[in-house]
């Protein structure tokens, strides 16, 4: 390979890095949900799932 064909692929793969990098940092789903002072219990979580899942299996008449 020549050494201007080693320097187009080169290019192109700097081109292709630029724009699949993102262009700002990714926040995890805990830090989009920290200003929101949201306090969840082990206490909540299993009142939940008890209303959720309360009448399963029901029987089908």
């Amino acid at each position: 390979m020549t050494p201007d064909k080693q320097q187009e692929v080169l290019d192109f793969a700097k081109f292709l890095h630029h724009q699949t990098t993102p262009k700002h940092p990714l926040k995890s789903v805990k830090g989009l949900c920290a200003d929101l002072a949201v306090d969840i219990t082990e206490k909540d979580i299993t009142q939940a799932r008890k209303e959720i899942w309360g009448n399963f299996p029901r029987q089908i008449v």
